[in-house]
């Protein structure tokens, strides 16, 4: 009979031990339920934020190429004759522009698998519960660090391009097919500045161990925004090209 009631004292033990057990495990799962939510709801409210900004630079370039059609059509006055003269003369690109454009493209490439990658780390990381498996989250292909390489060698290639147009005698104010070149690759350049700052935060982020979570939202914002910036300069480039 005493051996009995032990049994039954132990069996209690083991049983509250395992009520323990579960309650913690579901009180982690609730935890990180509640941190995958907020994660969502915070890449969500951003990516809205990105939508209305990029509907802003669209309509900026939109501008930019009702004025370049139209100003084609547009005569000038001669102020010598006081007559009405054709003065736009289109502008012979430069061959750097399209091997500057592949440029742009590759780094898109590089640009999603960085996004992708720290993405990928978000839910592991909150999974994590040691201090191995974080560090080992770090390692894998610098995506991050080559798209800002290719970037920056973008921004290299045009101000090359304008240098060989002011070489050729070619400068924002020879004619109003010009000045719309300058301004078109200017405008745009100067955006995608703003993307490799956005980068170069994010790199920082990571060298100063900052959260993934906040590290995967830079990148996928700035990801979204680095492709939405190639495909506008294939815009571009095909309407300086074709439209003439």
């Amino acid at each position: 009979m005493k051996s009995f009631f032990s049994a039954l004292s132990i069996g209690k033990h083991a049983t509250t031990l395992s009520g323990g057990i579960s309650q913690a495990a579901s009180d982690r799962d609730n935890n990180r339920s509640a941190a995958d939510l907020q994660f969502e709801m915070r890449l969500r409210r951003d990516r809205l934020g990105l939508l209305v900004g990029l509907i802003g630079v669209s309509m900026i370039f939109i501008s930019f190429t009702s004025a370049y059609i139209v100003r084609q059509g547009l005569p000038s006055l001669n102020p010598l004759t006081s007559t009405l003269v054709r003065d736009w003369f289109p502008v012979r690109l430069p061959g750097l522009l399209f091997i500057n454009t592949l440029v742009l493209l590759l780094s898109s490439g590089t640009m999603e698998m960085a996004r992708r990658q720290t993405t990928r780390k978000a839910p592991l990381a909150r999974a994590a519960s040691s201090p191995s498996v974080s560090l080992s989250l770090e390692r894998g292909i610098p995506w991050l660090t080559l798209t800002v390489v290719l970037g920056f060698s973008f921004l290299i290639g045009q101000w090359t391009v304008w240098r060989e147009l002011a070489a050729s005698g070619v400068y924002v104010s020879t004619n109003p097919s010009s000045s719309f070149l300058y301004l078109l690759t200017a405008t745009h350049g100067v955006h995608l500045l703003g993307g490799i700052v956005a980068l170069v935060v994010a790199g920082a982020a990571t060298f100063l161990r900052r959260p993934i979570e906040s590290r995967a939202v830079v990148l996928d914002i700035t990801g979204w925004y680095w492709h939405f910036m190639a495909v506008l300069w294939v815009y571009i480039l095909c309407l300086l090209e074709f439209a003439r």
